[in-house]
């Protein structure tokens, strides 16, 4: 089934690029750069982060230490949360 028109990207499209990719895709934007595309309308957005939840199975909402699916895993590394950036300017004193 085609879930996004404006890529002609389907549901199993979709499933691939998250059981193929080695760092696993965890939202359509990253789906986009899987699959070599990127968002034009987003309606296909919620779709396709439906697809991925369904495809990752219980590993969708939050992966465990040692889970396959967790980006360090292969590290032994816990996961951690990322620190907010910082400003990419500085503004300058009048």
């Amino acid at each position: 089934m085609i879930v996004c028109s404006c890529n002609v990207l389907s549901d199993h499209d979709v499933r691939n690029a998250v059981s193929a990719a080695s760092d696993l895709p965890r939202n359509p934007k990253q789906i986009y750069g899987c699959l070599g595309c990127s968002a034009e309308c987003g309606r296909c957005a919620r779709t396709i982060k439906t697809i991925i939840d369904e495809a990752l199975g219980a590993c969708a909402k939050e992966c465990c230490s040692g889970c396959p699916h967790t980006r360090h895993a292969a590290n032994d590394e816990p996961a951690q949360e990322a620190a907010p950036a910082a400003p990419a300017f500085a503004l300058a004193a009048c």
